[in-house]
């Protein structure tokens, strides 16, 4: 069955390499080639996120850097790798081919000058997450003690992802921030989250968080991340079924989705290490759901909410 995931973080390693990595079979890559057609990974997000320890004016070059290893080694190298721009091309995919989209996991990189968000936008970034778990001049993320809401420049920008129809992605907000992109984004999303109500974590959504999502017709994308499902050493697959079973609890049903966060964690669930492995999730989620159903969270849900 088909999958889109909307969340990786396959750039971040290869800035790290400087490169010196193989998207194509790379075994350090959670996220490869070979991985994502044995897992029918039909859809990536990659996501540019960078060292909050850089200086601010080495942030942007290190975005760029990122984003330059998209175009070069991801999408140049292996030609199956489709760069998607609008989410329309999704459906034209052959069966061969799989879609790449770019994704910005906190707007440090670009400090206060809108410029560089609208050149981010015309390299192909469809998704814009404010903050990653830190303040920055937009808004304060999800482990920031002070909880502050979206600044003035947050609100700009979250104006100008409405104008371009770009995702604000809501995953890493502390709660005020998330209720302000709430109240003013177009295209809320949370690209990789879980549940509070299943497991406690500042990253993951309270249930009037979920419900506000949800009727705005929004998507929750659930993450693999193990720290984010349960406090047990080895966490298993059932066990991030249980976010599921919850968001499908609040009414969620039709508006759920998969952000692995693969290259982004350094434990994994059991049997879903890597992408490649990603048919156990559909496998056990069968068990569960209607095939329909489990379209819906692997795939169909997605396309409904950008496609609408």
């Amino acid at each position: 069955m088909n999958i889109i995931d909307l969340h990786c973080d396959v750039l971040y390693k290869f800035g790290e390499a400087k490169g010196k990595l193989n998207f194509a079979d790379s075994p350090e890559l959670d996220t490869n080639l070979e991985r994502l057609i044995e897992g029918q990974v039909k859809v990536q997000g990659f996501a540019v996120f960078v060292d909050p320890a850089l200086k601010d004016p080495e942030k942007f070059q290190s975005c760029l850097d990122q984003i330059h290893y998209f175009y070069t080694e991801v999408l140049e190298k292996n030609p199956q790798m489709v760069h998607i721009t609008q989410w329309s091309q999704i459906e034209q995919l052959q069966d061969d081919q799989i879609g790449a989209f770019l994704t910005l996991e906190g707007v440090d990189p670009i400090g206060n000058d809108l410029h560089k968000m609208n050149l981010l936008y015309r390299l192909g970034v469809l998704s814009v997450g404010l903050t990653w778990n830190y303040a920055n001049l937009a808004a304060d993320g999800a482990l920031e003690k002070r909880g502050a809401g979206l600044t003035a420049f947050g609100r700009e920008l979250i104006q100008l992802n409405n104008k371009y129809k770009i995702l604000s992605d809501v995953s890493h907000l502390c709660e005020r921030a998330f209720w302000d992109v709430i109240e003013i984004a177009d295209y809320p999303i949370a690209s990789h989250s879980n549940a509070s109500q299943i497991f406690e974590n500042p990253r993951n959504l309270k249930n009037d968080q979920a419900s506000a999502l949800f009727a705005k017709q929004a998507m929750i994308h659930v993450v693999y991340c193990p720290y984010f499902i349960s406090e047990q050493e080895i966490v298993t697959i059932p066990e991030l079924i249980h976010h599921i079973d919850h968001f499908c609890s609040l009414g969620g049903e039709k508006l759920i989705g998969l952000g692995s966060d693969f290259d982004g964690i350094m434990y994994h669930i059991q049997g879903l290490e890597h992408a490649g492995q990603s048919q156990n999730l559909i496998n056990e989620l069968l068990k569960h759901y209607s095939e329909e159903q489990v379209k819906g969270f692997a795939y169909q849900n997605f396309m409904n909410y950008v496609l609408r």
